[in-house]
C-alpha cells in the first residue's frame, strides 16, 4: 500500500484512473492492430528466443499498470507543491509511440520502420524515466522494467525483421 501512497496521501479513484488508462489503451490497441494480424503473425519467421504468445498480454499489462503508477505519483508530487515536472508530456509522448508501434509492425507489417520507431520509443522512455527520477524516485523505479522489456522488443523487433526481409 506504501507503494500508492504519496507523501503519506493515497488518491484510490485516480491511482485506479491512472494504472486503468493505460491498460485499457493499450487492451484498445492491441485489440485493433492485432485483428486478422495474428495468422500472419503466426506465418513469420521468429528468432529462438521468443517467447510463447502467453506472455505478451501479462507483460503488457503489468508494464502499462506501473507506468500509470508512476505517472500518478508523478502528478500527485506536483499537485502537492513540487515544482512543475516537464516529465507529463515525454510521458505522453512514449505512450503514444507505445500504442503505434503495435500498428506498423502487426496491423501493416512495416517491421523495418517499427524498429526505428521503436528506437525512439526507447529513448522518449529513457528521458520519461529520468524526468520520473527528477520528481519521484519510486516513479523513476517503476519504469526500469519497461526500459528493460522494450530493449528485449527492440531485439526480437530486429531478428524478426531480419529473419523476415
Amino acid at each position: 500500500m506504501e507503494l500508492l501512497k504519496v507523501n503519506g496521501r493515497l488518491d484510490r479513484k485516480r491511482v485506479a484512473v491512472g494504472i486503468l488508462l493505460p491498460i485499457i489503451g493499450g487492451s484498445i490497441t492491441g485489440w485493433l492492430a492485432n485483428r486478422n494480424a495474428q495468422e500472419k503473425y503466426k506465418r513469420l519467421e521468429k528468432p529462438s528466443f521468443s517467447p510463447p504468445p502467453a506472455v505478451f498480454p501479462i507483460a503488457w499489462t503489468t508494464l502499462y499498470g506501473m507506468m500509470g503508477l508512476a505517472k500518478y505519483r508523478v502528478e500527485r508530487k506536483k499537485e502537492i507543491g513540487y515544482k512543475e515536472p516537464t516529465s507529463i508530456p515525454s510521458y505522453e509522448i512514449q505512450l503514444g509511440l507505445n500504442y503505434l508501434w503495435s500498428f506498423l509492425f502487426f496491423k501493416w507489417g512495416l517491421r523495418g520502420t517499427a524498429l526505428i520507431e521503436m528506437t525512439i520509443l526507447l529513448a522518449t522512455i529513457a528521458l520519461t524515466t529520468y524526468e520520473f527520477y527528477q520528481v519521484d524516485n519510486t516513479a523513476g523505479t517503476l519504469m526500469i522494467p519497461y526500459i528493460g522489456w522494450v530493449v528485449f522488443a527492440l531485439g526480437l523487433n530486429y531478428a524478426t525483421w531480419k529473419l523476415n526481409k
